[in-house]
């Protein structure tokens, strides 16, 4: 049945995780996300075995409350949805305006996944006050509550016991890491979090995270970093010193959505880069160099 995905988002790692994973080591105890998302890679290292525990942080509640719920409680997420999804039919628009005023009420966790799966481009948007204000793509009504219910199931299957939920500061969950733990880090590109393209509930300072991962590099910690990327001659973040000594990989993301939206033809390239400790413990003989099709450029940084 593949790899469960249940939670529709923008920016998710889906098309890329089994090429993350291949970076992976072997011995890998704890994968940490702390910028969680849609857990995408999490979920495909659970699916392969290739860690025993996880942590998921995202300082976004009400996506935390949500990961809590299907964990613990997937049926009676899956019976939620469904009850929004058969309430939309024939008047889908307005059904999920008043969803969306009802979320940003009650951050109820099933009106939160009812938007993922309607909004345009399952792009999470936030006003100043921190309300979801996107709006629905009327073209299509979401995942059919039978395809949803079998997603949050098995997710809940392969997470359930080995998972820890937390909502705080990406800082205090790197505190937790150890030798054998690697962490998958995927912040927010930045100019992406405030003025008029509100992605996220909060940013990220460069100069603060460039110390952060200074001090991974220092403490021995494994870790994997989505950062930057560009589309045609559009180019999405600052760059990383060379000083940190990482290892950068270009990954073809394929087709960009918002230049298809506006009629155009655009491949997304994201970059990942592989700190010194994990290349420390990968094989790099068949591992780090093995030839991948999707991956038209590996470099050091």
């Amino acid at each position: 049945m593949g790899i469960p995905h249940p939670i529709p988002y923008q920016g998710s790692k889906r098309k890329l995780a089994e090429i993350i994973l291949r970076y992976i080591p072997d011995d890998t105890q704890r994968l940490i996300e702390p910028f969680a998302g849609s857990a995408a890679v999490s979920i495909a290292a659970a699916y392969h075995h290739k860690a025993h525990q996880f942590l998921l942080n995202d300082l976004n509640v009400p996506l935390m409350n949500l990961w809590n719920r299907i964990i613990h409680q997937p049926n009676d997420l899956a019976a939620g949805y469904q009850y929004l999804w058969e309430r939309q039919h024939g008047q889908e628009k307005d059904y999920y305006a008043f969803v969306r005023d009802e979320f940003n009420r009650t951050r109820r966790p099933d009106y939160f996944l009812y938007l993922l799966a309607r909004c345009v481009k399952a792009a999470v948007r936030y006003n100043a006050a921190g309300d979801f204000n996107q709006s629905a793509d009327n073209r299509r009504k979401g995942s059919v509550p039978d395809t949803m219910r079998s997603h949050i199931v098995r997710t809940a299957e392969l997470l359930l016991g080995k998972v820890a939920l937390r909502d705080t500061d990406y800082r205090e969950v790197l505190e937790t890491a150890h030798s054998l733990d690697v962490v998958y880090l995927d912040p927010p590109y930045q100019g992406t979090s405030s003025g008029a393209d509100g992605r996220y509930l909060a940013g990220l300072a460069h100069d603060e995270f460039v110390d952060t991962l200074k001090n991974l590099n220092q403490q021995g910690i494994a870790y994997i970093l989505s950062y930057d990327g560009h589309t045609g001659t559009k180019k999405y973040g600052k760059s990383l010193p060379i000083s940190l000594g990482l290892t950068k990989l270009v990954l073809n993301a394929g087709r960009s959505s918002q230049a298809t939206l506006l009629g155009r033809e655009a491949i997304t390239y994201e970059s990942l880069y592989l700190s010194p400790s994990l290349i420390a413990r990968l094989d790099v003989s068949s591992q780090l160099y093995t030839p991948l099709s999707s991956l038209p450029l590996v470099s050091a940084l």
